[in-house]
């Protein structure tokens, strides 16, 4: 673990840093049991924790708790069980899905299941919203128990609709806008992943369990 300054009220925690060996998956675990105690935690003066798949970026404010005693904290943390206090922030997000999406026999070629397999596979994971990306409210999903790993398409789509349900490598996702992506589509769903004019406007958080349901069109 490295920790790096970012700007005077900020540092970067890097997880990979020191162990190029390492195995991504526990990366990404370490990252998010990191940024669940700092959450749980709630120390007095972090701002902000964004984390990424092998770094956690977070914001402090100087006047209430300075750089050497915010790395005290982290080196007592650091890679131990999460704090109970995190997990009761989160929450679980049920996402109804239309599984019509133009790639799911594609996926269903790619993983030797049959097309209401890979529905049934999708809609009866339990996901965690590991970190954002890529634009406002698109948050990288992963299951609590690895499923499969699904390459993107060889030709990006140059459109691909706000509410596509999509799946690449370990990842499931929610498209919150028309965009280009390579991701394989498996669906749509209605409910908007970002909308500025609600309290929060991101529908996840880091942390937040999700649940896609299947639903008619």
């Amino acid at each position: 673990m490295l920790v790096r300054p970012c700007g005077e009220q900020a540092v970067i925690i890097d997880l990979l840093a020191e162990d190029s060996e390492a195995v991504q998956g526990s990366i990404l675990d370490a990252v998010l049991a990191l940024n669940r105690s700092l959450v749980g935690m709630q120390v007095p003066g972090i701002i902000d924790t964004v984390p990424a798949a092998q770094t956690l970026l977070v914001t402090f404010d100087t006047k209430q708790i300075t750089p050497s005693r915010f790395a005290e904290i982290v080196d007592s943390i650091a890679l131990t069980p999460a704090a109970k206090g995190a997990a009761e922030l989160a929450d679980t997000i049920e996402i109804p899905v239309v599984y019509d999406g133009p790639d799911l026999e594609t996926v269903a070629q790619h993983t030797g299941l049959s097309v209401e397999e890979v529905i049934a596979t999708h809609s009866g994971t339990v996901w965690t919203a590991a970190f954002g990306g890529f634009a406002p409210g698109f948050y990288y999903l992963i299951p609590q128990t690895p499923l499969w790993d699904i390459p993107r398409l060889e030709s990006p789509r140059t459109k691909i609709p706000a509410g596509s349900v999509a799946v690449a490598g370990e990842f499931s996702a929610v498209y919150p806008q028309q965009s280009p992506g390579g991701w394989q589509l498996l669906g749509t769903t209605e409910i908007p992943m970002w909308d500025v004019d609600r309290w929060q406007p991101s529908l996840l958080k880091p942390g937040d369990s999700v649940r896609f349901v299947q639903v008619k069109k």
